[in-house]
């Protein structure tokens, strides 16, 4: 195995510790000519859905790599150590589902492996910071060329744990061929980014067939609230303040206040079922 000239990191460890350069000096020691690309380290406290899906987003812009991620909220406990290879690169953390966006964003996993090979540990493993003790010393030694292999035993890939896919669809109305007929959109809060802006599980490349164009007017319906906002291409389309919905830079549809907190606004969070009416300038929305 040739290995990999990248490391990537993601945590909920946060800023204010050492935790992270302490992880970044154990690679370090291992694999000094590896560089290492920090994701985020701000991933609410145990928050195994959201580190998943910035993980996962990451995918596509990066180039092949050992992934380390930790959010882990069972460490020390019986939840397995895994390594995950997937479309050239591999995924290293704890099988809570943590990796399992990112691996299906690759391509799906080839091969797994429980790391059970203590060898490559560090010495002396508490059960409190596997980050440092387990997870980045075997990523740094698969970066330098470590065969997959040796890292553990062997698993099958079906017994991975995997988050359950967001939910999204669309209904028709059944008023076609009137100025009402069109297609309602029904989606849940994948996640909330720093800005609050809000995205959410329909794809961009769906956005037409609910009538989700620039220049529509879109309806927006959740926990028994309802809104209007104009679907645009960019931030600055509204006035600053102003509520808009758009598909944004991973191509989803979401929802945003121009130089504002959507998420606060609105009081809408991950997981928060969405339904999205659109009709034309002027014109009626569908009925839900």
């Amino acid at each position: 195995m040739a290995g990999f000239h990248c490391l990537t990191f993601l945590t909920d460890y946060g800023l204010e510790d050492a935790f992270v350069a302490i992880c970044h000096g154990v690679a370090s020691q291992i694999a000094p000519d590896v560089r290492i690309i920090d994701i985020t380290h701000m991933v609410p406290l145990g928050d195994i859905r959201r580190g998943a899906v910035v993980l996962s987003q990451a995918v596509p812009y990066l180039p092949p790599a050992v992934y380390v991620a930790v959010v882990d909220p069972g460490v020390g406990t019986a939840r397995r150590a895994v390594a995950v290879e997937a479309g050239g690169s591999i995924f290293v953390g704890p099988d809570n589902g943590l990796l399992s966006l990112a691996v299906a964003a690759a391509g799906g996993a080839s091969r797994a492996v429980s790391l059970t090979n203590q060898a490559l540990w560090l010495e002396n493993v508490p059960a409190t910071f596997h980050g440092r003790d387990i997870f980045m010393p075997v990523a740094a030694r698969l970066a330098t060329g470590t065969p997959l292999d040796e890292t553990g035993e062997p698993v099958e890939v079906s017994s991975l744990v995997t988050l359950p896919a967001p939910e999204w669809r669309l209904a028709g109305t059944e008023l076609a061929g009137t100025e009402l007929a069109g297609t309602v959109a029904h989606a849940e809060v994948v996640t909330v980014d720093g800005f609050g802006n809000v995205q959410l599980s329909l794809p961009g490349t769906e956005a037409h067939r609910a009538g989700l164009i620039p220049g529509a007017a879109v309806t927006l319906a959740w926990d028994g609230r309802e809104t209007v906002a104009p679907f645009v291409t960019a931030f600055g389309d509204v006035a600053p303040g102003e509520l808009l919905c758009y598909r944004d830079s991973g191509d989803w549809v979401a929802i945003a206040v121009s130089q504002g907190n959507a998420a606060g606004q609105l009081g809408i969070r991950a997981g928060t079922r969405v339904t999205l009416a659109a009709s034309a300038p002027g014109g009626k929305r569908p009925r839900w």
